[in-house]
């Protein structure tokens, strides 16, 4: 099975200079808890997770007027549509990430895969093994 088959294309994403407050309403309204940052051409520079804000946001009881670049995880852990999904996979397990992004041959954002991503298309205990991978258990 191919990273295509499986990740959500219909992804919503984050300008680095939205502000944290735009961020948490995207999060809420589309039902997510992570976001790629994009640049206007679509290239990924960092992700920002729901986590992200309760500890860089509300633990530290910063702006909600911040803007996402300052706040952003920069490291990327991604993979390309046409990779299996077992490279995706392993990628997931070594970074312990529970999502990846995926970028087209040009660097854009082309989607993303989440573990549960893998779940629904599990048909081996796949994602059970990805989680383990994942959570250092």
């Amino acid at each position: 099975m191919l990273c295509r088959e499986v990740m959500n294309r219909e992804v919503e994403y984050l300008s680095p200079q939205d502000t944290v407050l735009t961020a948490a309403r995207t999060m809420r309204d589309s039902g997510v808890g992570f976001l790629p940052v994009c640049d206007s051409s679509r290239r990924v520079l960092g992700t920002l997770t729901d986590r992200d804000l309760a500890i860089r946001i509300v633990a530290e009881n910063r702006h909600a007027a911040t803007k996402v670049n300052e706040v952003m995880m920069p490291e990327l852990v991604s993979c390309k549509p046409e990779d299996d999904l077992r490279h995706a996979q392993l990628l997931m397990g070594r970074n312990h990430k529970s999502r990846l992004v995926c970028l087209d041959t040009d660097g854009r954002l082309a989607g993303v895969i989440s573990l549960s991503d893998i779940a629904k298309a599990d048909s081996g205990g796949r994602a059970l093994e990805t989680l383990r991978r994942i959570s250092g258990k």
